[in-house]
């Protein structure tokens, strides 16, 4: 049971990749779309000096995962390493295929088959790496959402390629794409950058620990059962999507048996991160 916990989220990972490979070589690349993200960068790059997508992908999410590795959880980084270099490899061995001529089905299957993909790495700890991995990090340390980063970098990418190939149904339909990319994101894993999680739990000190050590700022509540009357401590942190994996994880492995409602956080004022 260990060792399929720990092989199964790499094996997940070499599955979103896979689908974000088909998504690019066959729906969004033959039509010279972009992705939300590095990925888009790449493109960008790569339409206009024909160098191989694939191997700038990796190049440009290097120097990126390199920072997060010193600033992130290190479960979290590893796994996104091996989700980066699972969709480098995808993107040499998938043949470019055009599944179809018309655009506006490339942008919005592509869109959702990237979204897909996105979405089970997240859900199960990693990350597609790219501005997601540097929203975050810039989050730690200003309090500015992560969401308005995120579409403010791909907006930029987006225009890039209108501008540089003069080619604006291009950019709108990419546009379209990457919004749907997200959509899927918010549908399946979470909305919200930010959550909240409230853990009702008898092992107050050694999940608490363990959550100071993500960094986390964390709250102990005194908290009593209605039922049972049994006194409780709860504790409450907010933390973000890209690290829900590896609370839930760590909550489990801490106490099995502990009580967790995870909830949308709209805003956070005053620190949200506690070094």
């Amino acid at each position: 049971m260990k060792r399929f916990a720990a092989i199964g989220p790499v094996f997940l990972m070499i599955l979103s990749a896979a689908a974000v490979g088909f998504g690019f070589q066959m729906l969004l690349i033959p039509e010279k779309l972009l992705s939300s993200g590095v990925s888009g960068v790449a493109m960008v790059v790569g339409y206009l000096t024909g160098w191989n997508i694939g191997w700038l992908y990796f190049a440009l999410n290097v120097p990126i995962l390199f920072w997060g590795y010193r600033v992130l959880g290190k479960r979290f980084i590893a796994l996104s390493i091996v989700m980066v270099a699972a969709t480098s490899f995808f993107l040499q061995v998938i043949p470019m295929i055009k599944l179809t001529d018309d655009r506006l089905l490339a942008s919005v299957f592509g869109g959702v088959l990237v979204g897909l993909g996105t979405t089970v790495s997240l859900r199960y700890g990693g990350s597609s790496g790219g501005f997601d991995i540097v929203a975050s990090i810039i989050s730690r340390y200003r309090n500015l959402p992560i969401g308005i980063l995120i579409v403010a970098l791909n907006t930029f990418v987006v225009a890039a390629l209108g501008f540089l190939k003069d080619d604006w149904n291009a950019a709108l339909y990419s546009m379209l794409s990457i919004y749907l990319t997200g959509k899927v994101i918010d549908a399946v894993h979470t909305p919200h950058h930010k959550v909240t999680a409230f853990i009702v739990t008898n092992r107050t000190q050694e999940l608490a620990s363990r959550l100071l050590k993500m960094p986390r700022g964390v709250t102990i509540i005194k908290t009593r059962g209605a039922f049972t009357s049994e006194e409780r401590d709860m504790l409450m942190t907010v933390t973000t999507r890209f690290e829900l994996a590896e609370l839930r994880k760590m909550i489990k492995d801490v106490d099995a048996r502990a009580f967790v409602n995870v909830v949308q956080t709209v805003d956070v004022i005053g620190d949200f991160r506690r070094r």
